[in-house]
Order: C-alpha cells, then sequence, then structure tokens
C-alpha cells in the first residue's frame, strides 16, 4: 500500500458531503478522483481526497444521493485540493 494510502487513515474526511458525511476519521480513506482512468485502473495518489466511508460511497455511485455527478466531482475536487494542502502542512508532501 503506498504512503499516502496509509497516512489517509484516521484522518479527517475532506471531501464532506452535506447530510452524507459521518464525520468518522476511523473509516477514513484515499477515495482516488478517476478521470481519464479505465475499468480497474486507480489514478496516482496525488489524485484523491481523504473521504469517509459514506462520502466514498456516494463518490462511487454505491449509495443514491440528491447531487449531480458534477456536483460529487466538485466535491472531491474541493477534498482533494484540502487533502493536498494537509499532507503539505503535516510535512507529508514538499
Amino acid at each position: 500500500m503506498s504512503h499516502l494510502r496509509d497516512v489517509a487513515r484516521g484522518q479527517e474526511c475532506q471531501v464532506r458531503c452535506p447530510g452524507i458525511c459521518s464525520f468518522n476519521s476511523e473509516q477514513t480513506i484515499l477515495a482516488h478522483f478517476r478521470m481519464d482512468c479505465g475499468v480497474g485502473m486507480k489514478p496516482l495518489d496525488l489524485c484523491g481526497a481523504w473521504a469517509c466511508a459514506p462520502c466514498h460511497a456516494a463518490l462511487d455511485g454505491q449509495i443514491k444521493t440528491a447531487f449531480t455527478r458534477d456536483q460529487l466531482d466538485l466535491m472531491h475536487l474541493q477534498g482533494m485540493y484540502r487533502t493536498i494542502v494537509a499532507l503539505h502542512k503535516q510535512g507529508k508532501l514538499k
């Protein structure tokens, strides 16, 4: 497992889908943003956001939400930005 995926454990969810986020850091994983990726292919770990299990399920379409795909993508990208900033502040990225 990559270093950035390991670091996600115990971190605060950065996706924060309104009405969905559990804010449970025990469930946080790195949710990869899939753009230009084929089936079974994951993007670089840098292209991911710390997400709690419910937010990750919403992003992956495993649960139905009132959000459009564009809204979910925007929340994911905002979470990815916050994750990169947090990683930098923690000294994990230079």
